[in-house]
């Protein structure tokens, strides 16, 4: 559950490798950096070292690993992308079980700088499972956008996207062509330089192969910038797309809901005297084990034919936030115990997120646009435990802090229910430009 929202400010910047990298090369350099982190971590000797270290290393390099991750399910899914959303996002929470024993036991045994080095080195092992996301090839690719045509027309929230996509694309295809043309150019050039240097002899054969090689890279990287540009700061950038702009605000107000049943839920319930309970089998550990198998159902609900994505979303929502609202009336075990399982199902629909981004956005803005909602959801996060906090000191009540986040949630559901009211309104304005042109 953490990953979706450790690295709020890099998110943005990780769209950019994957525009120039591909989602490959920068998983790959994802998990180098991330046992680069928790190795340099092992010699650590204050916080501060830390917090550049395993916060700012490791965060990074893990942030590196999930958004790719995301990407190339939804370029290789396209008839169960939600089921397989669901299962790949399973392993954060096995992942988060196993390694929280497996840390436990290496500290036990060799000590913590030990147990960080160990865990460096099988950090390693996510380069190999960046190495396995294989590019598509292109009839791949071209076959999988006819899939998305068709099932566009039986889901409303691929239809909420339809639209957005081709705006983007009716405004960037010059500048695609235009892009195109020069890197031929450049290209070419390197050719004719290279077929040049075979008449005057092999001695320039290995300094114009590295010219080459360079300008190959240049075309790469300055196409990737160019489609990362355009998402944020184009003429047909994600920002103008109001319906996604919609969703963003809703993430600003989201996580920080979900956040707040693990930081107040444990002194509630020593307000009620339910720790022995509660020792035995942890609500908190409740809410995080039902979590994993929500994220599995809900996708296979979402990919049944007569159901919306969208609407399985709304529900989970909706769902989650009457939860967290009736959370403080609780008073025993077993009714904590159901609603913190209610929260763990519900909160399943963060498998659904990359689904519905995709069906706004399309897939080839999905890395761009994913990771704007990853930062938007690590902002709430940020902000949200010291928000109850706050709310805490002043009314002296967990209850309050529950009801206000609960409350600030129900105003993201409003920008998630307005959607279909701003979709309906920007075919009607393209057909107005249409007839004036």
């Amino acid at each position: 559950m953490k990953s979706e929202c450790s690295q709020p400010p890099t998110s943005p910047f990780i769209g950019l490798f994957i525009s120039m990298c591909g989602c490959r090369k920068t998983a790959i350099i994802g998990g180098i950096l991330n046992a680069l982190g928790w190795i340099l971590s092992a010699y650590a000797s204050d916080v501060h070292y830390l917090f550049l270290t395993f916060g700012v290393t490791a965060g990074v390099g893990s942030g590196m690993v999930y958004l790719p991750a995301v990407v190339m399910v939804g370029q290789y899914f396209q008839k169960r992308r939600a089921l397989a959303q669901g299962l790949s996002t399973t392993g954060t929470g096995f992942g988060a079980f196993l390694m929280t024993a497996l840390l436990k036991y290496l500290c036990i045994e060799f000590g913590w700088r030990n147990a960080m080095f160990i865990q460096g080195a099988i950090s390693l092992n996510l380069c190999v499972c960046g190495a396995l996301m294989r590019p598509l090839s292109p009839k791949d690719a071209v076959s999988e956008k006819y899939v998305v045509r068709s099932n566009s027309e039986d889901n409303q929230a691929k239809a909420l996207s339809h639209s957005a996509e081709t705006t983007n694309g009716v405004l960037s295809e010059e500048p695609e062509k235009k892009e195109e043309a020069t890197n031929e150019e450049v290209l070419g050039s390197a050719q004719h330089i290279e077929s040049g240097g075979k008449s005057r002899g092999g001695r320039s054969m290995y300094g114009l192969r590295i010219i080459k090689t360079v300008s190959q890279l240049t075309v790469t990287v300055r196409k990737g910038f160019a489609i990362w540009y355009s998402s944020y700061f184009g003429a047909a950038s994600l920002f103008t797309n109001r319906v996604f702009v919609a969703f963003i605000i809703w993430a600003l107000f989201a996580y920080s809901s979900f956040v707040i049943p693990f930081i107040h839920l444990p002194e509630i319930v020593k307000q009620y005297n339910l720790s022995s309970q509660n020792n035995i089998f942890p609500l908190t550990s409740i809410i995080a084990i039902v979590h994993i198998f929500g994220k599995v159902i809900l996708g296979i609900i979402s990919d049944l034919p007569c159901v919306s994505t969208w609407n399985v979303f709304l529900m989970a929502n909706f769902t989650l936030v009457t939860c967290i609202l009736t959370l403080p009336l609780m008073q025993t075990y077993v009714s904590l115990a159901v609603v913190c399982a209610l929260i763990g199902f519900s909160s399943g629909y963060f498998s659904l997120m990359p689904v519905v981004t995709e069906d706004l956005v399309g897939t080839k803005h999905l890395a761009n646009a994913y990771g704007i909602i990853i930062c938007a959801n690590g902002i709430s996060a940020l902000f949200g435990p010291p928000f109850a906090g706050w709310i805490y000191d002043i009314t002296q009540k967990y209850d309050y802090s529950f009801y206000i986040s609960g409350s600030l949630y129900m105003v993201g559901i409003v920008f998630l229910l307005i959607q279909p009211c701003i979709q309906k309104k920007q075919p009607r304005e393209k057909s107005t430009e249409e007839a004036q042109v």
